[in-house]
């Protein structure tokens, strides 16, 4: 197979009509999956709701919060559970991935009824502590004294991981933490009932991440296919430095 680093030091050169010609013609492709995702998303509006008939607090800035008040006076709610666990000295680089791309849509997202917010079983105090290293500004609130991550199957216990058997994005699979990434929706009707309308974990969080997709049009890509696992690369954004870590030579 080829890397990514090949299709670079080898490219077919053409003449500007050539090139057109098959930009336009791969265009048709781009469109096409356009309408497809388009359709999806609308597939994804229509699944059933399930009411959350439990009531969970928090650990927030101000105090203890239910999820209720993790709306922010707006009928939709997003979730991102984000893989920081009790103790670690750190979040989850992949996670941190995301998150990166969250303070920017926050004002956005509330033009449009929606409010995001984080939510990881670490103490309140270690989130905070990394919180402020990171600069982000985002809601992130913990569930270290609910069951919260462990009913939205994001949170294993070590018995679960060491026999492979933890229930991860709809199956039982292994898996290496006992913390998993994912994302949920909520809503909120008239009457202050709240409803899981959606929750999607592992490749599911692809279009979350921004930076991703930038890569995508470049031509080395994500240039991971010769690294141990597609996120060998990534650091903290505060770990960079000068170092340029890539999956190719230059």
């Amino acid at each position: 197979m080829a890397t990514a680093a090949s299709r670079v030091e080898n490219p077919k050169i053409v003449s500007p009509a050539e090139w057109l010609a098959a930009r336009k013609e791969f265009l048709k492709k781009e469109k096409e999956f356009t309408r497809l995702r388009d359709d999806l998303s609308r597939q994804r509006r229509e699944l059933p709701w399930e009411k959350v008939e439990k009531e969970y607090l928090f650990d927030g800035p101000g105090g203890k919060e239910t999820l209720d008040d993790l709306f922010g006076g707006k009928s939709q709610l997003i979730v991102y559970h984000f893989m920081f666990g009790p103790g670690w000295i750190e979040g989850c680089p992949g996670c941190s991935f995301i998150s990166d791309h969250i303070d920017g849509s926050i004002a956005h997202l509330a033009a449009r009824d929606v409010r995001l917010a984080v939510v990881s079983r670490a103490p309140l105090a270690e989130i905070q502590a990394f919180q402020k290293r990171m600069g982000w500004k985002f809601k992130w609130v913990s569930s270290y004294a609910n069951d919260f991550n462990r009913d939205y199957h994001v949170h294993f216990t070590p018995d679960e991981v060491a026999k492979g058997q933890v229930y991860y994005n709809y199956e039982k699979r292994k898996f290496t933490a006992e913390e998993g990434p994912g994302a949920s929706a909520f809503y909120k009707d008239g009457a202050g009932e709240i409803f899981h309308t959606y929750s999607s974990y592992g490749r599911g969080l692809d279009p979350m991440i921004g930076a991703y997709h930038w890569l995508d049009i470049v031509p080395k890509g994500r240039d991971e296919g010769s690294l141990p696992s597609p996120m060998a690369w990534l650091r903290h954004h505060d770990k960079y430095g000068d170092a340029q870590i890539s999956g190719s030579k230059t």
